[in-house]
């Protein structure tokens, strides 16, 4: 009789461990894919920002200074290799975006330029999809961080390898404002 209780026990306890691994491990491949999707769209953004400057140019011809952090941010930003060096250059692009339509307001012209208009429309559009993914992104670290930091899967996970995965989260005050898109 005890051999069969023990033996339940050690089945339970192997259910569970399995069960847990197998869960994580979806987890961790739902990060992967929220992270993919985000990418497609960050770099949708970085495509556009080419033919942002290069209107912009036209027009503002004394702005070389926010024209050119705008083009080294999203440089660093494309150049990020791991999803926490790409969280932390993205407020950096965000704040240079933000500075560059700050810098169009003063220029009539350049507000009126249609190619001006639809590449901040299609900006505008891309910036909710980042978002929208950016918080599917979070919902799924957040899962993932808190299955592995209760107890007993802060135990498991360790035997397993899985660590803690940083969330996106957008550094300075500033930074968290959304992008000023206005026609």
């Amino acid at each position: 009789m005890l051999g069969y209780a023990i033996l339940g026990l050690v089945i339970l306890v192997g259910a569970y461990v399995l069960a847990f691994y197998n869960g994580t491990i979806k987890l961790r491949n739902a990060i992967e894919e929220a992270f993919a999707t985000m990418d497609v769209y960050l770099k949708k953004r970085y495509d556009m920002i080419p033919n942002l400057v290069e209107t912009v140019k036209g027009y503002a011809t004394h702005e070389q200074e926010t024209l050119q952090a705008l083009t080294e941010a999203r440089t660093r930003s494309m150049q990020a290799t791991t999803p926490e060096e790409r969280f932390e250059q993205e407020g950096g692009l965000q704040s240079a975006l933000k500075s560059l339509f700050a810098v169009a307001e003063n220029y009539p012209d350049l507000k009126a330029n249609q190619n001006f208009l639809a590449l901040q429309s299609e900006l505008s559009s891309m910036e909710g999809e980042i978002a929208n993914s950016r918080k599917y992104y979070n919902a799924v670290v957040k899962q993932f961080n808190t299955r592995i930091q209760v107890f007993p899967g802060n135990v498991l996970a360790g035997m397993f390898g899985f660590f803690k995965q940083a969330m996106f989260e957008v550094g300075a005050e500033e930074e968290r404002q959304n992008v000023a898109v206005r026609f």
